[in-house]
């Protein structure tokens, strides 16, 4: 097996009113796939956060009275830096969050395909009433300065979700990486200077104590959050004194429901990396599989043979389709899941093969005969690892999927589509897949409800979530 050479990464700066910043301080950032620090990033604080606020302040006076238009040009602007940038940045992501370089790629290809989707779109402007009395138009204008904190599991993807609608509804905005996987993004932040007018988009790396300082600025009008559930809790918590706008992309458990009509073959492949893509790293990714006890253990053999296709290594090496985990307390927590839902009965009816280190590798693990009040069953794994559940009645299958705190996705899987969208519309959740999970689109909103987060990122509705009404009302 061939590895490709890692990236040569000389010493990551923030961006701060255009200019490079460095800090005293450093926080390691770890390769995944060989457990060893490979390069320190900047340590910023509050006084690092105040600078950028005040820069941020002043751009945005000239760039929220760019018309939509203008700013999308440079939206554009951006996407084509990045994307002459592309091999530089996947190899970046690789290092840093352990993905397969092929799914790197792919992963800043969707972020630039969804920053140009949003120059295509229009900001609203309703007209209630115009009339010999009186017209009244409803405005969107935008909101002050976001924050835009992003998580480690797609950590480009994540800053270009974030950047687009603030770009276009005419914010600012300050990003702030996870430290675990700072590096791509600091270094997408240098190359946006390059082509946005100082203090538009600036970078900062952190640990806690800069997002604290974020969080709580007052001159922070938004935050555009992607993470943990407790996470968000803390930072609606902290953004109450200042009533801050808020988008919470929050942590899901989505529950897939198979029907009785289908093929176990021919949706195999499709249940699986609906489950396990990038590691089981995604927040909207099949985490319990409910199947109908006559057809559990077809489906279970098909899993299995899917998953014994499955390369687990190093993502620098050709050939692998699923890398490591992205950190050790990932790890830590996947293996606790898995070893408490065995010592309660739970069968692991599949288990793969994986490097045994020194990075963060887990098998691919398929489970099955999981309780339902087991932590594998009611938590986020956020791993390799899919729990098949089987039932007899559906009706008790679709209360089970929305016996959950999280309401982020779900999906129905069927031969007879009308059948489905029937069941698919008794599910909670903010989006519901109909043979498919998870498919996002820059043209259509997605988000969650009950705990899974708060408001929506893509389509016009995320553009809006950047946006306050401004009623106008004129007397004739």
């Amino acid at each position: 097996m061939t590895v490709l050479p890692r990236p040569e990464v000389s010493a990551p700066r923030m961006s701060i009113d255009g200019e490079p910043v460095s800090t005293p301080s450093r926080i390691e950032v770890v390769d995944p796939a060989t457990a060893a620090p490979f390069v320190a990033v900047p340590d910023a604080g509050p006084e690092h956060v105040s600078r950028a606020v005040a820069a941020a302040q002043r751009a945005g006076r000239v760039w929220r009275a760019l018309s939509v238009e203008e700013r999308q040009k440079y939206l554009l602007q951006v996407v084509a830096i990045l994307r002459n940038h592309l091999d530089e940045l996947a190899s970046l992501v690789t290092a840093e969050q352990g993905k397969p370089l092929g799914r790197a790629r792919s992963e800043i290809e969707s972020g630039l395909r969804y920053c140009e989707a949003h120059a295509q779109f229009r900001i609203p402007t309703e007209l209630v009433r115009d009339d010999d009395e009186e017209t009244v138009v409803v405005n969107r204008v935008p909101l002050a300065v976001t924050a835009a904190i992003t998580a480690w599991n797609y950590p480009v993807l994540l800053m270009l979700r974030k950047i687009a609608p603030a770009l276009v509804a005419g914010s600012t905005l300050i990003v702030k990486p996870s430290p675990y996987t700072p590096v791509a993004t600091l270094r997408a932040g240098e190359l946006l200077q390059e082509v946005l007018p100082a203090g538009v988009v600036q970078v900062l790396s952190g640990g806690d104590e800069l997002g604290r300082a974020l969080v709580s600025h007052p001159g922070i009008g938004k935050i555009s959050f992607t993470g943990s559930v407790a996470t968000g809790r803390a930072i609606m918590a902290a953004a109450a004194p200042t009533l801050k706008r808020l988008t919470l992309e929050l942590g899901g458990n989505d529950a897939a429901i198979v029907l009785d009509d289908v093929d176990p073959a021919e949706i195999a492949a499709d249940l699986y990396w609906g489950g396990l893509s990038n590691c089981g790293q995604v927040c909207a990714a099949i985490k319990r599989l409910f199947v109908p006890e006559s057809l559990a253990e077809d489906l279970a053999s098909a899993l299995a043979d899917v998953a014994a296709s499955v390369v687990v290594g190093d993502g620098f090496a050709d050939g692998v389709d699923m890398g490591p985990l992205q950190n050790r307390p990932q790890l830590d927590l996947v293996r606790s899941l898995v070893a408490d839902a065995e010592q309660h009965g739970a069968e692991v009816y599949f288990r793969g093969e994986a490097p045994d280190g020194p990075g963060f590798f887990h098998p691919v693990t398929l489970v099955r005969r999981v309780r339902d009040d087991l932590p594998l069953a009611r938590q986020e794994q956020f791993g390799p690892v899919l729990p098949l559940f089987t039932y007899s009645d559906l009706d008790e299958a679709i209360e089970r999927a929305n016996a959950s705190e999280f309401g982020l996705g779900a999906s129905v899987w069927a031969a007879d589509e009308e059948r489905a969208v029937a069941v698919a519309g008794r599910l909670e959740a903010g989006t519901v897949w109909v043979n498919q999970h998870p498919m996002l689109s820059a043209d259509t909103p997605f988000g969650g409800i009950k705990q899974s987060g708060l408001g929506v990122e893509g389509s016009v509705h995320g553009v809006l979530g950047h946006t306050d009404i401004c009623v106008l009302r004129v007397k004739h």
